[in-house]
């Protein structure tokens, strides 16, 4: 099986969007679809924000990757967070996450990208093992957010 990760379209929504649930649902967080289905429009329709690719297993969607572009002096440029990475629960464990991940740095580096962030549950050991691997490490600080 070969795996290929193609830029999300509009007529990938309604799948997206499932895959969003389950992926909150998994450590509980709330979803709202109405709100869900609002931003992934928005965001599909503005490059400026970053980039939404579904992940593909031969022809069956089988997970979904998101990259947020910001800026940073401290990184020298534009930076980019990985706000969401799902895998369907039957294709895990397989090299996918392995793959993706090395298919969003690349992606980064030709969207001019200098750093890569991003958020991984305490919980979370595979991903946390997988973000190891691919070079990620704790820059000693913690990640606050305040939502208004």
């Amino acid at each position: 099986m070969k795996t290929t990760f193609r830029l999300a379209s509009e007529g990938l929504i309604p799948e997206i969007l499932e895959m969003m649930a389950d992926f909150n649902a998994i450590d509980n967080y709330p979803f709202d679809r109405e709100t869900g289905l609002q931003n992934l429009k928005g965001f599909l329709r503005d490059d400026s924000l970053g980039r939404l690719w579904a992940i593909h297993r031969d022809d069956l969607v089988v997970g979904y990757i998101v990259l947020t572009f910001g800026f940073s002096f401290e990184y020298k440029g534009r930076d980019a967070f990985i706000d969401e990475f799902f895998i369907k629960k039957q294709f895990r464990n397989k090299g996918i996450g392995r793959e993706t991940m090395e298919f969003i740095e690349a992606q980064a580096v030709g969207l001019g990208v200098k750093a890569i962030h991003l958020e991984v549950e305490g919980h979370n050991e595979k991903g946390n093992r997988l973000y190891t691997k691919q070079g990620y490490k704790s820059n000693s600080r913690m990640l606050l957010s305040k939502k208004i």
